[in-house]
């Protein structure tokens, strides 16, 4: 056994058992200790996955992981290897393991991962939006006031938004949601990804907010907002181009420099501002 163990963080399948990593498996297989959400789901993913799982199995969600976290911390210092599995997903992104990963960093025990899916990148993937750049959200607040607050935080957010949300809360959510953006908003609900009933719907919030309280739409529900159309800045009249040109010329920039930092402010093309700095 050495000296110090190691916390591994199991990315486990959303729903379909085949995505599990041949990784995840070995470690179920060898771990000292697995650390499960819900130690009845992983029973029934290590049968999915005939893996026997040798270590022993301990509970760990929100209601105990406060009590839990130390306990699970002396057991790596004594040197074991402790794995943490969510019911899906990777730990800590919107489930237990935050608590720990921090604890175990602070008590010098190594931290690893066997990555596996993920429901924020793979409804990115299906939602037909831009992935390009994306702000994960989780889940947002339960009393009515303090979501549209949140909301009319992020109405101006250029990125892409990822949400968790319930089913039971979704259709209002999506009410709120299209308000404090706009109905027009492009939107895709993402549900049951990777299980026999996964489901994409793809419509502008308005439309989806009526679709939800219609439909009712049931299971793990993960939500994708278009960002905030950007406006483009006013083009600035020709003596004030030149004027910015000079200013940072006598700052000590070259003219070149000058003209393709002003073009960039502005979101003009360089040779429209040389045209004009040479006019």
């Amino acid at each position: 056994m050495s000296e110090i163990g190691r916390l591994i963080l199991l990315g486990a399948p959303l729903g379909n058992p085949a995505d599990a990593s041949a990784r995840l498996r070995d470690v179920l297989a060898t771990a000292d200790v697995v650390a499960a959400e819900d130690t009845r789901r992983l029973a029934r993913l290590a049968r999915d996955l005939d893996v026997t799982v040798e270590g022993r199995i301990v509970s760990y969600f929100e209601g105990n992981e406060e009590r839990r976290t130390p306990e699970l911390v002396d057991v790596l210092r004594a040197g074991h290897r402790v794995a943490l599995v969510t019911d899906g997903g990777m730990p800590s992104v919107s489930d237990p393991g935050y608590r720990l990963v921090t604890a175990a960093l602070d008590a010098g025990v190594p931290v690893t991962a066997a990555p596996g899916p993920s429901a924020v990148t793979t409804a990115l993937a299906l939602s037909g939006l831009p992935c390009d750049r994306f702000c994960f959200e989780g889940f947002l607040p339960r009393s009515p006031g303090a979501r549209r607050a949140r909301l009319r935080a992020l109405a101006t957010e250029p990125r892409t938004l990822v949400f968790f949300e319930a089913p039971h809360r979704i259709a209002a959510a999506l009410t709120d949601l299209a308000a404090a953006f706009d109905a027009d908003r492009p939107a895709a609900l993402c549900r049951e990804l990777t299980k026999t009933y996964e489901e994409v719907v793809r419509r502008p919030l308005g439309e989806l907010a009526d679709w939800a309280a219609r439909e009712e739409p049931r299971g793990e529900i993960t939500l994708v907002v278009g960002g905030a159309p950007q406006t483009p800045a006013e083009r600035p009249d020709d003596d004030t181009l030149r004027a910015r040109v000079a200013d940072r010329e006598a700052a000590g920039m070259s003219r070149r420099d000058a003209i393709s930092d002003v073009a960039t402010g502005y979101g003009l093309r360089r040779r429209d501002v040389y045209a004009v700095v040479h006019r």
